[in-house]
């Protein structure tokens, strides 16, 4: 199980604003410090705690952060109306489009996708596979 996921930032207040566009809607708590912004899922009582987390930092040596290539981090949203929500709300909180939200040839008929780009440029996926709701090919 992946524990947590870290992406580097210069501009934390940039990226503070583009993730609070999505993640509060995923039921993840921020918490900023001096270290850059921690996001976690709340706990249930007499459950471990939930994963994974999620921090945005500065980068530890200093230099400028860089995203991966080929590196993406994915959320899980509950319906395709939240995709479709949060996608635009991180475009409008200073992401950048990668992939309109719908269904795409190379996945399952239920997997529903949007993708887009941090501020920084690391690459974000929203995404939900609810099998209650219209697949590609309904």
């Amino acid at each position: 199980m992946i524990a947590y996921v870290t992406v580097g930032a210069d501009d934390i207040a940039r990226a503070k604003r583009f993730y609070a566009a999505l993640l509060p809607a995923l039921e993840y708590r921020v918490e900023e410090g001096p270290e850059g912004l921690s996001y976690t899922l709340p706990a249930h009582p007499g459950q471990p705690a939930a994963l994974p987390d999620f921090y945005v930092k500065p980068t530890f040596d200093g230099g400028p952060a860089t995203a991966g290539n080929g590196a993406m981090i994915a959320f899980e949203a509950r319906s395709q109306k939240l995709v479709r929500d949060l996608h635009s709300a991180a475009l409008a909180a200073g992401g950048f489009d990668e992939g309109q939200p719908g269904f795409r040839d190379s996945y399952g008929p239920h997997f529903y996708v949007g993708y887009l780009r941090d501020p920084q440029g690391n690459k974000i996926a929203l995404f939900s596979s609810n099998s209650d709701e219209p697949g590609r090919d309904e």
